[in-house]
């Protein structure tokens, strides 16, 4: 009797945590084609934020209309989810792009700002998609520090992308656009992680499942387009 209550209770875990591993990808699958959208629709690149709602939800949005910045925060979440601790390197994630948009407005300098950056803004993220994408295809080789710096660097050169528009803008606009990339942030990154962990990455063995492999190749690719685009 006990033993088919239990087996009842972990095939209804089983069966839940399937179910929300779905929604997850379901959610990701509808940021990536409103990506697609907007850059078929001619998103400008540039604007401006002149009050706090537009600073809001172009904090949302920043995050997910550029495909190659949410393949990479994407690729964030899924690499976490190799290590128990692994949130730690999605929330410095976070935190980097907050810094980056702030140097931005500051108007403080990174290293290598001028090559990396002011000039070719583009091809720095899409550097950094095509290593995620392939850190992706061999997680066995992954160290937790390198993946953190990986990431913290990363996310200080998006957010001192995205914070283009905000140069001039007043402080509460400022905090309002924060707060709307903040929240897009951790919605896919840890979105992204439950999807990492219910698909296997997060075992010990860490044997990688054939569309994790398969979601690095694409990665890669889409990072390799976007700076062949930047360079040409």
């Amino acid at each position: 009797m006990f033993k088919t209550k239990l087996s009842q209770s972990h095939a209804w875990g089983e069966f839940y945590t399937l179910k929300l591993m779905h929604r997850h990808i379901g959610a990701i699958a509808a940021l990536i084609l409103i990506s697609l959208l907007s850059s078929l629709s001619g998103t400008p690149d540039r604007y401006t934020i002149s009050n706090c709602w537009e600073g809001f939800l172009w904090g949302l949005a920043d995050p997910v209309i550029g495909l190659d910045c949410l393949v990479g925060i994407v690729a964030i979440g899924l690499l976490s989810s190799v290590f128990v601790r692994g949130a730690v390197i999605a929330r410095c994630f976070v935190l980097a792009t907050v810094l980056g948009i702030i140097i931005h407005v500051l108007q403080l300098n990174l290293p290598g700002t001028e090559i990396a950056i002011a000039e070719s803004v583009g091809a720095a993220i899409a550097i950094s998609t095509i290593v995620f994408g392939t850190m992706l295809m061999m997680p066995n080789q992954l160290n937790f520090m390198v993946l953190a710096l990986v990431g913290v660097s990363a996310g200080l050169f998006q957010g001192y992308a995205n914070a283009e528009s905000l140069i001039g803008a007043g402080i509460m606009p400022l905090v309002a656009y924060i707060l709307g990339i903040t929240l897009t942030l951790f919605a896919v990154t840890m979105s992204a992680r439950k999807i990492g962990v219910a698909m296997g990455m997060g075992e010990i063995n860490r044997i990688l499942p054939w569309k994790i492999s398969i979601a690095g190749f694409a990665f890669c690719a889409i990072g390799i387009v976007f700076l062949s685009n930047s360079i040409i």
